[in-house]
């Protein structure tokens, strides 16, 4: 027992000269760690002061119907109304922290009239009688070690990263719809594919009947131009079904019930972007919600440390009354009524010591977690741009080659149908090169989309999307 209060006194006597030699709030103030940040992002072309990520949602996604949904989806969807009440929440916390560091003052008062027993009064005494107060009382925590200091500071931290978290909410929100959007499109395509295709053979199939009853080909080309036939039909229920399932996980974006989804027909997607420059990495830092999010954990956690220590000291109270009192309710504001009192209060922990020195620990602990999560949020935000810029890269390479494949897809379906018809191709090559084409316009409709969403995860991972219409990135909060 002698040991341990020794090294609790120790402790306590090393954070006392550290307070009155610094003549500041006990804990360390806060630094932005050194995170070792590369020059560029990998697969960025040079490293340069703009960024996909400062420009608003509008700038990028130029489709009229789809900026309708976004403005509405920022408007009702029910993840951000959550995020915007967690925000009241923790700016109510931070009122009630400010306000622990002003001096609190109450008033009180009451009347009462009263008759007590025979057995309580002497022989021949009043049974009756009536009393009444009316007192202000004050009282005043001196913030010697800056306990309340870095509690408040704490409090700012956890509402800067309610405020930050409703900025993810709404970055990952404005991907979530574009994504959700451009799917819809690209069903509506693949859609339309099929539905071409299926017209195409079953005009085949009529030519293929015809030729069979002429004797000219065989009942399996018949059955062959059925089966494939009926391979395209297959497809409209299940894409028919990917439309509705879509169409209702975006009616829930937006904040509605399952519903449809009016959308552009024309497939336009997004401002031409010849280039899209990542940024410098140091930009990401205070652009992306996440990373800001992080930071401020961390501010909180460091503040934290600061009231923990702060907590292993006396604490010192300035505490006042002024009031009246009176055994007669008419006579409770005259002179002789009034009564006053001054004092000064002195808590120091004891028995507690140990304990609030386990607190300090824990706040040390839990600082070096948040040091931690800050710096993988930072590696991982690294890693999301540098993928979505190489996917950005490579859909485009494989759009351009499915472009082509397509091409000569339908140039061999016409030949072969035309050397069918005469006679020097067989009905097989004519299946082959349409079955071929079929699969190649579905491929290149999702290479497509692919191409769309690779630019939706990059203007994602870059932290655009939660600014505001008239609001660029370049306003973020430092």
């Amino acid at each position: 027992m002698k040991t341990v209060f020794r090294h609790a006194g120790l402790r306590l006597g090393g954070l006392a000269a550290a307070a009155l030699l610094g003549a500041c709030a006990l804990g360390p103030d806060y630094q932005r760690p050194g995170i070792e940040t590369p020059e560029r992002i990998r697969g960025d072309a040079a490293a340069t002061q703009a960024s996909y990520g400062d420009l608003g949602w509008w700038e990028i996604y130029q489709d009229p119907a789809l900026n309708t949904l976004l403005r509405q989806g920022l408007e009702r969807n029910l993840d951000l109304r959550i995020a915007a009440a967690r925000v009241e929440q923790a700016r109510a916390t931070a009122g009630v922290s400010r306000l622990q560091q002003l001096p609190q003052i109450d008033a009180s008062g009451s009347a009462a009239r009263r008759k007590l027993s025979e057995s309580s009064v002497a022989p021949g005494a009043e049974r009756l009688g009536e009393q009444g107060t009316a007192a202000v009382a004050l009282s005043w925590e001196l913030d010697l070690w800056g306990r309340l200091r870095r509690l408040n500071e704490a409090a700012r931290a956890d509402l800067l990263a309610s405020e930050y978290a409703q900025r993810g909410v709404a970055n990952s929100l404005v991907a979530d719809i574009a994504t959700a959007y451009f799917s819809l499109q690209s069903y509506d395509r693949r859609l339309d594919i099929t539905r071409r295709t299926i017209t195409t053979r079953e005009e085949f199939l009529k030519l293929t009947r015809a030729q069979y009853e002429r004797g000219v080909v065989s009942g399996l080309d018949v059955s062959t131009a059925e089966a494939q036939l009926a391979t395209a039909q297959a497809n409209l229920p299940a894409l028919e079904r990917s439309v509705a399932q879509t169409e209702n996980q975006l009616s829930l974006l937006l904040g509605g019930n399952p519903a449809g989804i009016a959308r552009s027909a024309s497939g336009a997607t997004a401002a031409p972007v010849p280039e899209t420059p990542a940024g410098l990495p140091s930009r990401l830092l205070e652009r992306r919600p996440d990373i800001l999010q992080s930071e401020q954990a961390l501010v909180a956690a460091n503040a934290r440390i600061g009231a923990a220590k702060a907590a292993l000291f006396p604490t010192l109270s300035l505490t006042g009354s002024y009031g009246v009192l009176s055994g007669d309710v008419s006579e409770l504001f005259s002179s002789g009524a009034e009564n006053w009192s001054v004092g000064v209060g002195l808590l120091q922990p004891l028995l507690n010591a140990e304990r609030n020195l386990y607190q300090v620990d824990l706040a040390d602990a839990r600082k070096r977690e948040a040091l931690l999560g800050y710096e993988k949020t930072v590696r991982n935000a690294f890693r999301e741009v540098a993928d979505s810029l190489v996917a950005r890269e490579k859909s485009q390479a494989v759009l351009q080659a499915q472009q082509q494949q397509v091409d000569a897809l339908r140039r061999a379906v016409d030949i072969s149908k035309a050397r069918y018809k005469q006679g020097y191709s067989s009905y097989f090559d004519v299946i082959s090169a349409d079955r071929d084409l079929f699969n190649a316009e579905l491929s290149h409709d999702a290479a497509r989309l692919d191409a769309q969403l690779s630019l939706v995860q990059l203007y994602r991972s870059l932290g655009g999307g939660w600014q505001t219409q008239g609001q660029g990135g370049d306003n973020t909060e430092k």
